[in-house]
């Protein structure tokens, strides 16, 4: 499966039960030099499905960083902690079912501060 957005294209694998999709776009900000402030990096979860998942971080190391609750039938938003960021980064994300089995994976997926993730669950 393959989506594409204004700038970046990215692909994702599909989970047993659930598909992933998995693009980025970059805001249009630059890099800031100095002590300025960094851009905030986000996922967007598209749910489509009716089950409620926790949407984790996995990084390149195979540790797993929760990053909350994505209610079935909803759209959610999370911010990416900004130590997980470290130039182009290599992030994967899991959604797993509340209550179920089924975990769903993406591949890994470049990012860089300032970009928005968007991550679609197909029933």
């Amino acid at each position: 499966m393959q989506t594409m957005l204004r700038q970046i294209k990215r692909v994702a694998s599909i989970g047993v039960f659930v598909a992933l999709a998995a693009c980025a776009k970059h805001n249009g900000q630059q890099p800031l030099e100095g002590d300025a402030p960094v851009p905030k990096t986000y996922v967007v979860i598209d749910n489509q499905g009716f089950v409620d998942r926790n949407i984790y971080i996995i990084r390149s190391a195979g540790t797993r960083q929760r990053l909350g609750f994505a209610g079935g039938n909803a759209k959610t938003r999370f911010e990416i902690p900004r130590n997980l960021i470290f130039g182009a980064t290599s992030l994967s994300f899991s959604a797993d079912p509340i209550g179920g089995r089924g975990s769903a994976y993406s591949q890994s997926i470049t990012v860089q501060a300032g970009d928005e993730v968007v991550l679609t669950i197909h029933p």
